[in-house]
């Protein structure tokens, strides 16, 4: 099992900037690859970025290219999300996520943390 807390969410300005930051804790050395996920009102979840641990690949959606970046630390206890010239489409409740595989293959999330942006 994985545990995932978030933090950093709040309420920014349109162009403003947020860093989101994720803890993992338990079995994180099992954990292939660790994301960030959004869902708005009414819409679906949906990918936001991802990193692969063992290699740092990053897979990001073409709506947050060139003003999100993902990261993560060597030791995959943490993941953020450095947000820039944010927009008020991006406001929604963002999820940590990660994939571990180790005795078959399962998805781990966190609690959420509400983005907002507004002037």
């Amino acid at each position: 099992q994985v545990q995932l807390v978030e933090s950093g969410g709040g309420l920014a300005q349109p162009g403003g900037s947020l860093r989101l930051s994720c803890v993992a804790s338990g079995n994180i050395f099992s954990i292939y690859a660790l994301a960030w996920y959004r869902q708005a009102p009414g819409k679906q979840r949906e990918l936001v970025a991802r990193i692969i641990a063992g290699d740092g690949t990053t897979v990001y959606a073409d709506s947050v290219k060139g003003r999100f970046t993902v990261s993560a630390t060597n030791a995959k206890d943490r993941v953020y999300l450095q947000m820039n010239n944010l927009k008020p489409e991006d406001t929604a409740v963002y999820y940590c996520n990660v994939l571990v595989l180790g005795g078959g293959v399962s998805n781990h999330w966190g609690q959420g943390t509400q983005v907002t942006v507004s002037s």
